[in-house]
């Protein structure tokens, strides 16, 4: 879970359509019928395809200076960001059943001060690995 950072190309198409592919990254690639709908897919065709990387373990390439990039005279290069922990949190929210295991006696108190078992999780994972 990281925030990355990659050059994008941007080519205004007919109709003030506009379509991005990223170099350095296989396969991401959108559109935008607009450049503010353009840009705003590219921020998330990156987080996801960045998501995808890390969920599959795979090396996550290297990004390309700007001047490196061809375009031509419809095109231009933007650096677009992400952030692959904040995707997730906006697309990943179905609930996972986990089973735990506690003593008696921590039940019982619990109950007894009503606490919300999957909250109490939920804060403790947050803590214990630093997200917000």
């Amino acid at each position: 879970m990281s925030q990355y950072v990659y050059p994008a190309v941007f080519t205004e198409e007919e109709g003030g359509l506009y379509s991005v592919i990223f170099p350095d990254i296989p396969g991401c690639y959108t559109s935008g019928d607009s450049l503010a709908d353009a840009i705003y897919m590219a921020e998330d065709v990156l987080a996801f395809t960045m998501y995808s990387y890390e969920r599959d373990k795979k090396d996550i390439p290297r990004a390309s200076e700007v001047t490196s990039l061809a375009k031509d005279e419809n095109s231009f290069v933007n650096w677009i960001a992400c952030d692959t922990l904040e995707y997730q949190k906006r697309n990943n929210t179905k609930s996972v059943k986990k089973t735990l295991t506690i003593p008696e006696w921590m039940n019982e108190a619990a109950v007894e001060a009503n606490l919300n078992f999957s909250q109490l999780l939920q804060d403790a994972i947050k803590t214990k690995l630093n997200i917000i």
